[in-house]
């Protein structure tokens, strides 16, 4: 097709002949399809991209001005669209490895802190005497009052709080290793008075 035959051609398509525009689809379809494969590497994405192309060029088909060629046109512009697809899934890519980079480095490591925290909070109040580790329990796990657990042991209220204060003192040089702050959540609670 000459440069004349494809200025006429674009005038019709401009003027809304669907014929025209079905004859321009299917003479350069194909190739279009095969040099967007050529830069996406796609054949799929390819095929989209310039379907995509056809359509936004039908749509805007008034407001489309072509300074050179037609068929230079249609190239230029598939070849923008590919080059703005492969940015664009650059971008997707880069944020999905940061994504994954952030999440295997905090999520993961800080659940197993916590069950590894877990795991020698319960190992360390094992190794508690045998009182001490009563009267902690009682504290933290069933959340009794100092004074309750003074009552339900028989023994004074200064003795619980003596038993619990060494309890977490020993407990938080057993687990210093640990961040303080998940060492408090886990174990050292509001005084239970």
């Amino acid at each position: 097709m000459n440069s004349f035959e494809e200025n006429e051609l674009y005038e019709k398509i401009q003027q809304g002949d669907t014929k025209a525009f079905e004859k321009l689809f299917k003479m350069y379809y194909g190739y279009l399809c095969n040099f967007a494969t050529k830069i996406v590497e796609d054949d799929v994405a390819a095929e989209e991209i310039v379907q995509d192309f056809f359509v936004k060029f039908w749509e805007r088909r008034s407001a489309i001005s072509v300074e050179s060629s037609l068929k230079n046109y249609l190239f230029r512009s598939v070849k923008n669209l590919c080059l703005n697809q492969i940015k664009h899934n650059n971008i997707k890519l880069q944020h999905a490895q940061t994504v994954i980079a952030e999440s295997e480095a905090s999520d993961f490591n800080d659940h197993y802190t916590e069950v590894d925290l877990a795991a020698d909070i319960a190992k360390s109040i094992e190794e508690l005497p045998e009182k001490r580790r009563e009267i902690f329990r009682l504290s933290r796990e069933e959340g009794l009052k100092y004074r309750e657990i003074a009552e339900k042991l028989n023994i004074s209220v200064k003795t619980v709080e003596a038993q619990m204060s060494l309890a977490i003192k020993y407990l938080r040089d057993k687990l210093k290793k640990y961040n303080t702050f998940l060492f408090f959540f886990f174990v050292s609670r509001a005084k239970n008075a």
